[in-house]
């Protein structure tokens, strides 16, 4: 039986401190009630077409939001960014690097790529809280998503 249930967004990304700040950040701010944290390139594509341990899920509903770290185990992020923007059934869905890489070659592999935005990880705390919280502000609130 497919899994029913719709995600707001998936965070792809492998630093457990990254990822706590990140889901307090969102949750601080009721941006997401239904987020789904996977730790790895290949678990992530897993997740997105519905295959491996995510067999059972309804590929149909896509998550609203991708936050997507770069610097990943197993698939890196431009390799799941490709994916993503190449299949019919997930190519419209938003998709934010959110990184530590500020090399210019990752900045443009991942626009040319399809990225919907790129944003360098704050090192700061505050920073990094209200930097995720003006991007779960604006991909979920504020954007109209392609229907």
């Amino acid at each position: 039986m497919a899994e029913n249930y719709s995600v707001e967004i998936l965070l792809v990304e492998d630093n457990p401190t990254d990822v706590e700040l990140t889901l307090r950040a969102l949750k601080k701010n009721n941006l997401a009630n239904s987020i789904h944290v996977v730790t790895d390139g290949a678990e992530a594509l897993e997740y997105l077409f519905a295959t491996g341990k995510y067999s059972s899920r309804d590929i149909s509903l896509t998550p609203k939001l991708v936050i997507l770290d770069l610097k990943l185990p197993k698939v890196g992020g431009l390799e799941i960014l490709k994916r993503l923007k190449t299949d019919e059934r997930t190519k419209t869905v938003p998709v934010v690097i959110l990184t530590s890489s500020k090399e210019e070659s990752d900045v443009i592999a991942s626009y040319k790529l399809g990225a919907n935005s790129f944003i360098v990880k704050p090192v700061d705390f505050e920073k990094f809280v209200l930097t995720v919280k003006e991007l779960g502000m604006y991909w979920l609130l504020l954007n109209e998503p392609l229907k």
